[in-house]
């Protein structure tokens, strides 16, 4: 299917064929008829591709310390090349789509096949769109008027938080599309408005809805202007919908209110706010979030649970519906707002015009006269090569990757690539990640489809970067499709996940493999090395730096990331189970009381004697180093700082082993597993601390009352 994507690092758009996205629980699946452009939010896009690279950090100041504290931590190479990834990374564009339901996931209560609905779906020929961010479409709204509903509901949302009254005046900075969309809400509300811009056009368009209005262009004095328009008092309400990094915007509606006015910032401006100007007239100033309240909750959006209507009256799809309503009495024209179409096939032509100075406005795109049948809308596989997938050999790997996010992009599917392991196909939930993965490291093929490489003959080794409450399902299935398994961390969430892979190991002579990729490290092996001499026993001390993630975060919950202890933790529980090279005989924890409950001491014995204690702190800062490792044995210590630098203190013939750049052993983990597929042997990691290492993050995370 037809689909447009956006290449931040280099400004390009283009019209991608992508698989169909697969329909997941709480989404609906949509066969797109038409989309809407927001010239606004998109332009910015292009232009910020388009951009060299210090205008990309001036536009991102906050993203720049970000890569900031990562060069501290990781150092500059990693990190340039973790940055280069984001940015190569394709970006879906569009959220104003129209279309007709194909399916609705496990969940649904309102939608059915063929309903006709307006979401916040992309630009593409089909898309999966959580239930809480549709409406169905009223039948006297045609599609074309439909396609401005999101656009319709951040005015909405706008207003809603500005709870204009009856007879109140109010300005509206900013009459693009929805600015004018905002000029009628409010003078159907009752207001009275006066807009400002400087497009006599849209001016024009603001008068014909029945507001007053200002040409900044002819430079018409808004100031004056306002105050004539209120009577002398100051407006109400200045609802500022421009996008500009000038502070100037922000400045002038404070002094175009009333005392105790408000200002709601629906748009994009500069905020270095003048305290004077609020503090004098005790002004109320709001950022407006997108539809409404839901949006950007996980909660709402991804598991589908609504807010309750008597605590939460209007919410992002209550808002769409209102909006709907309001096109299917009249009281909303956005047919004037639209001033050019174009068929899906021509899109580059509409990003050109968005970029350039033509005049323009709401810009649709149809997608009748793409695919001819549902079967090509819906086609989840899409081919890179002609390689053929017959007559593979059972010691060759031949691998299928289900998951392509920042991790599998950026950190496994290079390891792999650089084993020299045949690369067949690369599995993803929305087609995009999938398709960018595919093409960039040459990949066979890439699908929405996962029981399709359990079912291939062309595949004989799978590797699991998905979200982890998946893991155990996908490695159950893999292993009893006889497929060799590397899955990323952690193996299971549940001790009963692990008695069912355990089991599953038994059926199929093929390898199981968890992505420990630490004691692969190089250090980790130096380190190894040294203390295997010692027969006696050793004290380990990890600090883990781990850094706060928001108790919001997918990772912290429990039924979906397991919790830091058992989604990372892990790794760590790993790595002293293999230093040590005995088995684990007992184990204990302490928490300090925190919202996420992240900040843990873990305390192992082992059976000859040695002990650990794994500090997993997450209120460190970033400036200090995010992994060190001591170990006491014998007289002698050596001390592993960040993968990077590695110390003796009185070992007799070692002192230092000192890395360029840090090295945590991923490309090692991938080559010591793809060798012992080639050589039919063991797992690199025998099975017995595989479940070891995941059975006892299990017992911790439950231990401290994750």
């Amino acid at each position: 299917m037809k689909q447009i994507l956006q290449n931040l690092k280099s400004g390009n758009t283009e019209i991608a064929n992508v698989p169909c996205p697969a329909v997941g629980h709480g989404n609906v699946l949509i066969g797109t008829s038409c989309t809407l452009i927001s010239a606004g939010t998109e332009r910015m896009l292009v232009e910020f591709g388009k951009a060299g690279w210090i205008e990309k950090a001036r536009q991102k100041p906050d993203k720049v310390r970000m890569v900031i504290d990562k060069i501290k931590t990781d150092g500059l190479i990693p990190t340039l090349e973790s940055v280069f990834n984001k940015l190569g990374q394709p970006l879906p564009l569009g959220y104003c789509n129209v279309g007709k339901v194909l399916e609705a996931g496990s969940g649904n209560i309102i939608f059915k096949t063929g309903d006709r609905v307006a979401s916040n779906g992309k630009h593409a020929a089909a898309v999966n769109v959580p239930f809480n961010l549709c409406a169905k479409i009223p039948d006297s709204v045609t599609d074309d008027e439909a396609s401005f509903t999101v656009l319709g509901a951040i005015a909405l949302q706008g207003i809603r938080l500005a709870k204009p009254s009856l007879g109140e005046c109010v300005v509206v900075a900013g009459l693009g599309l929805i600015g004018l969309l905002t000029v009628q809400l409010l003078i159907a509300q009752g207001c009275r408005v006066i807009g400002l811009d400087f497009d006599n056009n849209k001016l024009a368009l603001a008068k014909k809805f029945g507001a007053e209005v200002v040409n900044l262009n002819l430079g018409e004095d808004p100031l004056l202007a306002v105050q004539s328009f209120s009577r002398d008092r100051g407006s109400d309400v200045v609802i500022i919908t421009a996008s500009t990094n000038s502070n100037e915007l922000v400045h002038q509606a404070a002094l175009m209110c009333r005392k105790r006015g408000r200002i709601i910032l629906v748009g994009v401006t500069g905020l270095e706010l003048s305290r004077s100007d609020f503090y004098e007239k005790e002004l109320t100033f709001q950022v407006s979030c997108s539809y409404g309240p839901g949006r950007y909750d996980p909660v709402y959006e991804d598991k589908g649970i609504d807010y309750p209507v008597g605590f939460v009256r209007w919410t992002a799809q209550r808002n769409f519906e209102a909006v709907l309503d309001m096109m299917a009495t009249g009281r909303l024209d956005v047919k004037s707002l639209i001033s050019h179409r174009y068929d899906i096939n021509e899109a580059e032509k509409a990003y050109e015009l968005i970029s350039s100075s033509e005049q323009s406005l709401g810009i649709l795109l149809d997608y009748q006269n793409d695919d001819k049948s549902d079967s090509l809308v819906r086609m989840q596989t899409v081919k890179l090569s002609s390689t053929s997938t017959k007559g593979i050999k059972t010691s060759e790997p031949n691998v299928a990757f289900i998951g392509s996010g920042n991790y599998a992009t950026a950190v496994l599917i290079p390891a792999f690539k650089a084993t020299g392991a045949t690369l067949k196909t690369v599995v993803s939930l929305n087609g995009v990640s999938g398709l960018h993965a595919g093409r960039k490291f040459g990949f066979e093929s890439t699908t929405t489809d996962t029981e399709s490489v359990f079912k291939s003959d062309g595949v004989n080794t799978i590797v699991i970067a998905t979200k982890h409450d998946s893991h155990a399902n996908l490695v159950c299935a893999a292993l009893n499709s006889g497929k060799n398994v590397f899955v990323e961390k952690p193996l299971a969430l549940k001790l009963k996940e692990l008695e069912e892979i355990e089991n599953a190991t038994k059926v199929n002579n093929t390898i199981l493999m968890v992505g420990f990729n630490r004691r692969f490290a190089p250090q980790i092996q130096k380190i190894k090395e040294l203390i295997s001499t010692d027969l006696g026993p050793k004290t380990f001390i990890l600090t883990v730096n781990a850094g706060l993630i928001p108790p919001t975060h997918w990772t912290q919950e429990r039924e979906v990331g397991g919790g830091r202890i058992i989604g990372e933790a892990c790794h760590f529980i790993d790595l002293l189970l293999f230093l040590a090279g005995a088995s684990l005989k007992e184990h204990n924890s302490m928490v300090m009381k925190s919202l996420s409950g992240d900040t843990v001491s873990i305390n192992l014995k082992f059976s000859d004697g040695s002990i650990g204690t794994i500090h997993y702190f997450a209120n460190g800062s970033k400036s200090f180093p995010k992994e060190r490792l001591d170990v006491f044995t014998n007289g002698r210590v050596l001390q592993l700082n960040n993968y990077r630098k590695l110390i003796g203190f009185g070992w007799p013939n070692f002192k230092k082993m000192n890395l360029w750049r840090q090295d945590k052993g991923q490309k090692a983990c991938a080559l010591a597993f793809i060798q012992a597929i080639k050589k039919g042997e063991d797992s690199p990691i025998s099975l017995k601390e595989l479940f070891e290492s995941s059975r006892v993050s299990i017992e911790v995370a439950e231990e401290l009352g994750y």
